[in-house]
């Protein structure tokens, strides 16, 4: 859990607080705290109280966006930060379109599972 800086939290168009993102699963808030141990999820600490946020794009409906996982994995794999990896799901990537998070999003996390295995060439 990092804290945030002006330039990713401007990346990112929505942001959940735990409490929020427990609620949606239908889980304790103490799972989604087990979710961002486990590398599943990335939490950072943002606004006037530092509160722990996740994306809003990684929740969908009542369940952790499909590929998220896995996504994270490889780009940890290849040395990534917290913030590196929030950076490069929220940059607009042309060839995809959109950003890789979107695509993760319109479960077309194949194909940004494959961008993520080429940064480490």
């Amino acid at each position: 859990m990092t804290e945030i800086d002006a330039k990713i939290d401007a990346l990112v168009p929505a942001w959940l607080t735990l409490p929020d993102i427990a609620e949606q699963l239908g889980v304790e808030v103490t799972r989604v705290r087990q979710l961002v141990k486990e590398g599943q999820l990335i939490a950072v600490r943002r606004g006037e109280n530092r509160a722990l946020h996740v994306p809003a794009a990684f929740i969908d409906g009542d369940k952790v966006v499909k590929g998220l996982s896995g996504t994270l994995t490889l780009l940890r794999d290849d040395g990534f930060t917290d913030e590196e990896m929030l950076e490069w799901l929220f940059t607009p990537d042309e060839s995809l379109p959109g950003t890789p998070a979107q695509a993760l999003g319109e479960n077309r996390g194949t194909e940004v599972k494959r961008r993520a295995q080429a940064l480490a060439v």
